[in-house]
């Protein structure tokens, strides 16, 4: 039920954290993936994965070029001979500051990368899935779905809206057999989160939030992942799901 052997996936910002450790839950459950992402460290990524029987591929890209978008996704698709069965719009970016010192060109990057490239994507790999009757959309929203977030106006805005394209794909497609879910990440130990992880009056605060009484890691993450890929999904479609140590439920 959990197994993807055979199947072809796309896993945009993989190159590190938590797309990296979802490409590779995808990859050991069967699955050969294409890493897309700007970062040469994507490079390195796909020659870590990709050591088992299922392939790992790189194509660099960049989301924040519409043209250069179209061009990179077909030639993820190329790697995987014309099909695609998961797609995975992993890719994302925050600025922290506050509301009024946020340029609009910051706004327009992180409204671009965040929201804009996965409508883009979704719409490119559901024109192949329709024809296959059968694909997995997963987007990556946030705890910030949800709430409104500190100094985070443009990111909290970019996952609230990601939570909305995600119910109405999932209501446009689902009758093509593509399902279209999203993932709601809470607080993770990752490189993006650094600043605040290191952050000497927010870090208590933030601890004292978490029912788990622990920050997320990106192998929390991953059997999430791997359920919204698997069979094991194919009659859930335009939720998004926390993974948050309980966040959202006080």
């Amino acid at each position: 039920m959990f197994s993807l052997k055979g199947k072809k996936a796309i896993v945009t910002g993989a190159a590190q954290g938590l797309g990296k450790e979802m490409a590779r839950a995808l990859h050991a459950a069967g699955a050969e993936v294409v890493i897309l992402d700007v970062s040469d460290l994507g490079k390195e990524a796909a020659r870590e994965l990709g050591k088992e029987d299922a392939k790992v591929h790189f194509v660099k890209g960049n989301l924040l070029d519409r043209e250069n978008l179209i061009s990179s996704f077909k030639e993820a698709v190329e790697k995987l001979e014309g099909r695609v069965d998961i797609l995975l719009n992993s890719a994302g970016v925050i600025e922290r500051k506050r509301a009024m010192d946020l340029s609009l060109e910051s706004w327009d990057r992180i409204l671009e990368i965040n929201v804009s490239a996965v409508f883009q994507l979704s719409c490119l790999a559901a024109d192949i899935m329709i024809n296959q009757g059968s694909g997995k959309i997963i987007n990556m929203g946030s705890i910030l779905s949800f709430l409104g977030g500190y100094n985070a106006a443009a990111y909290s805005t970019s996952k609230g809206a990601i939570a909305q394209l995600t119910k109405s794909l999932s209501n446009e497609w689902a009758g093509h057999g593509i399902q279209v879910n999203a993932i709601a990440p809470g607080y993770m130990s990752t490189s993006m989160n650094a600043d605040i992880k290191n952050d000497e009056v927010r870090t208590p605060q933030i601890n004292a939030r978490i029912p788990a009484g622990r920050w997320g890691t990106p192998e929390d993450v991953a059997g999430v992942a791997i359920f919204l890929a698997s069979a094991a999904s194919d009659y859930v479609t335009g939720v998004v799901i926390p993974v948050d140590g309980g966040v959202l439920g006080r």
